[in-house]
């Protein structure tokens, strides 16, 4: 295929600046509803699985205690969960508040303002969360997509290669790394980083469309329309392999669709 788009055009759009920062964050920052409400409900009550109706039940359960951190936990997440970032921030930082100290409440603040793209300040509270003596590798690596949307690649690298010395081979740490190869342009280590993410068996769909994009973006589109159909229902593979050729065939201003209709949410 001949390569009719201009790479640097891609990757400095805010349409791709935008998707690859859930995709960079999304990997590792998105932990389920459930891994933060088991102790905010009754044993025999099983957590809500639809986003709003979580906001209704642990919103309720917010109210009636702020400054409770399980409850502001639950409520946070499940915020995060509906999409309704900017008001997850703002519950997670008056829980910190409530609760100075507290690192579980911490790490979902910085999350949170992650989400929001406060990039700095979600570093900075995130270096809280846990320490030196003590790293959690999962926030290792949201900070290393913090670091990544600021621009400082070479940082972030560092921050990944900590995640994966505790958690070595994760796919979600290893295409964080592949897209901050691919932030600054260096497309053959993004692909060698994705392609480890996609060999593990705990490799997410993301991962694959994060693969699928880099390869794509290197001209090799029949391999990259191969990957982004990979494990999908025929309706969702068609969209994705048509919007990954509408993307890879721009020579102008691409429109302001995000990139992420490639990376859904695990």
């Amino acid at each position: 295929m001949r390569q009719r788009f201009s790479l640097a055009r891609l990757l400095a759009s805010t349409s791709l600046v935008a998707a690859v920062a859930m995709g960079l964050g999304g990997c590792t920052a998105m932990s389920k509803l459930s891994d933060v409400t088991g102790s905010v409900g009754s044993r025999a009550e099983a957590p809500p699985t639809d986003p709003a109706r979580a906001v209704d039940v642990y919103g309720e359960r917010y109210r009636a205690n702020p400054k409770d951190a399980d409850a502001a936990l639950a409520y946070g997440q499940a915020l995060r969960a509906n999409g309704q970032r900017a008001q997850a921030a703002a519950v997670l930082e008056q829980a910190t508040i409530a609760n100075p100290g507290n690192k579980a409440l911490l790490a979902q603040y910085g999350r949170a303002l992650a989400d929001s793209g406060n990039f700095q300040q979600a570093f900075d509270v995130l270096s809280k969360a846990h320490s030196p003596d003590n790293p959690d590798w999962r926030l290792l690596s949201v900070q290393g997509t913090a670091l990544d949307q600021m621009g400082r690649h070479e940082e972030a690298r560092s921050y990944y290669a900590s995640a994966l010395k505790i958690a070595p081979g994760d796919p979600g740490v290893l295409s964080n790394l592949g897209l901050s190869y691919m932030l600054s342009k260096d497309l053959p280590k993004a692909e060698e980083a994705l392609r480890q993410a996609y060999a593990s068996p705990r490799a997410s769909a993301r991962v694959r469309q994060n693969l699928g994009l880099v390869v794509g973006l290197q001209g090799r589109f029949a391999e990259a329309e191969t990957i982004v159909k990979a494990d999908l229902p025929p309706d969702q593979a068609a969209a994705n392999v048509a919007y990954l050729k509408e993307m890879l065939n721009r020579s102008s201003a691409p429109k302001r669709t995000p990139v992420a209709s490639l990376s859904q949410p695990d």
